[in-house]
């Protein structure tokens, strides 16, 4: 019987404990001070947009266009040549105040026959290209001459590369007057390009944008045949 009154105690104090405990806490803690807001705020900030809309590539901006051997590297050219090689296309060099290097511009063939030497008016196909990890250009095709060795074998080496990775090296400090066509040693050493989703039309249309020479008033054609800028 002795033994129920001291379980009837601890109890009591053991209550008594777990209710005075929350009070003490509260005393203790002190208050909280609101700081002053700097009124600035990273909401304005984050970003709102995807990159890029999933499932659709990013626009090719403005390509160069170089021959297979000035690329100076391996090179591979879209296998679909019915689609993303041009047929064969009319251009001049225009000389530009300041620039060491003429300007490639597309020409009307009608306009540079009707204007310039023949010596001045060039000939190639247009093929879309690229180096190793997606670098991509315009490779100039060879259309003329083509028993002049340096065309054959860069022609050649245009063909090649439509399945391989190839380099195109001059010979000329061999003595020889052509190009050798060396194709990668292990054709998995770069992976396969991305070809842009772009047609070569509208590729062509970027890459072109201001160099296209149409009418016999075009500042390009002006300055080939040394005549005065018409104004007004």
């Amino acid at each position: 019987m002795s033994s129920n009154p001291k379980k009837v105690e601890s109890t009591e104090v053991e209550n008594v404990t777990t209710q005075t405990t929350p009070a003490a806490n509260e005393a203790n803690v002190a208050p909280s001070i609101a700081k002053p807001s700097s009124g600035f705020s990273l909401e304005k900030f984050k970003v709102k947009r995807a990159p890029t809309i999933a499932g659709v590539d990013p626009l090719q901006e403005r390509l160069s266009v170089m021959r297979i051997a000035d690329a100076n590297d391996f090179v591979r050219l879209h296998p679909d040549e019915e689609t993303y090689w041009s047929g064969p296309l009319c251009f001049v060099n225009v000389p530009i105040k300041g620039t060491k290097k003429d300007s490639l511009h597309l020409i009307d063939e009608d306009i540079a026959v009707g204007y310039l030497p023949s010596k001045k008016i060039r000939r190639f196909r247009l093929a879309l290209a690229s180096k190793p990890w997606d670098i991509f250009f315009f490779c100039q095709i060879p259309t003329v001459n083509l028993d002049n060795a340096f065309n054959k074998t860069a022609l050649e080496g245009c063909e090649l590369a439509k399945t391989t990775w190839v380099q195109t090296v001059s010979r000329k400090d061999q003595g020889h007057d052509d190009y050798q066509n060396i194709p990668a040693k292990d054709q998995k050493a770069f992976p396969a390009p991305k070809w842009p989703a772009q047609s070569l039309e509208e590729l062509i249309q970027i890459a072109f944008k201001g160099l296209l020479i149409e009418t016999d008033d075009h500042p390009g054609l002006l300055r080939l045949i040394g005549d005065k800028q018409r104004l007004g």
